[in-house]
């Protein structure tokens, strides 16, 4: 399987995001092939202020964003697992889902995960992130069949909790994907580090697809990382996206999962359940 993954830098204009986000579908689609197209988090509207991420959260189906991937599934005849959208929810005007949609080729929704981690917190430079104030978290693991590959979703900030990663393995992934809109300060330091880690814990290939560039957060700016990856099952980067807005694409090998679960088998040796204290 090819996958490759999109990296955007999407700002509060809906409209120019998808267009954004459409070109470089079809010019991936033109250029590599790829079976799974990967977008990043809010790649259709990120930015501005809390209240108006909500304002502008639509229905899933009903939206202009689900609509574009949708239609760009089927009309490319191949699956897009649609980064993240703001999802509005019936009857709470406060909070919206910060959900993935995934399409297969013929552009049916296989998969809807709604963002479990919320990213409440002080950054290195200060600003404080309270994505709880305006999203509400979704609680179910999901995976879907990807024509014989079971595949894990997560978002962004759920790439700090080793507890999914290893919920989405015991449920048979053989690839976790990670759209994202991780922080220039966080991610320099930490976003390579712990995909790596996941990779080599899940025995799964890592699809990590990101946001880049600066942004205005509502009359502040601020950076987005960048750096889209992905990793094998032994840990290595096999593919890395350069700074800017782009794509990235890299094989998906069933052998070299089989290989290194067979070298190193831990689903066989993981102990179900550790208590602190037991002799």
């Amino acid at each position: 399987m090819k996958a490759t993954l999109i990296q955007t830098n999407a700002g509060t204009d809906r409209p120019k995001n998808l267009r954004d986000a459409e070109a470089l579908i079809a010019r991936a689609v033109e250029m590599d092939r790829p079976d799974l197209v990967v977008l990043p988090e809010y790649f259709e509207f990120y930015g501005g202020p809390s209240a108006g991420r909500v304002a502008a959260a639509e229905p899933l189906p009903g939206g202009a964003a689900y609509a574009a991937m949708q239609a760009a599934a089927k009309s490319h005849r191949v699956w897009i697992h649609a980064g993240s959208m703001v999802e509005r929810i019936p009857g709470d005007a406060s909070r919206a889902y910060n959900t993935t949609v995934v399409f297969n080729r013929e552009g049916r929704e296989v998969a809807r995960y709604r963002k479990i981690h919320l990213f409440d917190v002080i950054a290195p430079d200060g600003h404080a992130y309270r994505e709880s104030a305006t999203v509400k978290a979704g609680d179910d693991v999901v995976l879907y069949d990807l024509e014989g590959l079971t595949v894990g979703c997560t978002i962004c900030y759920d790439l700090r909790f080793s507890e999914l990663f290893l919920a989405l393995a015991r449920g048979g992934a053989d690839v976790i994907v990670v759209p994202a809109a991780f922080t220039l300060l966080t991610g320099k330091d930490h976003w390579e580090v712990l995909l790596r880690a996941r990779a080599i814990e899940t025995q799964t290939y890592v699809l990590a697809s990101g946001q880049c560039g600066s942004y205005d957060a509502g009359g502040t700016v601020r950076q987005t990382y960048g750096h889209s990856l992905v990793c094998d099952p032994w840990g290595h980067v096999i593919a890395r996206a350069s700074d800017g807005v782009g794509f990235v694409t890299a094989r998906v090998e069933p052998d070299e999962i089989r290989r290194v679960r067979a070298l190193i088998p831990m689903s066989e040796h993981r102990t179900q359940m550790l208590t602190v204290g037991a002799r």
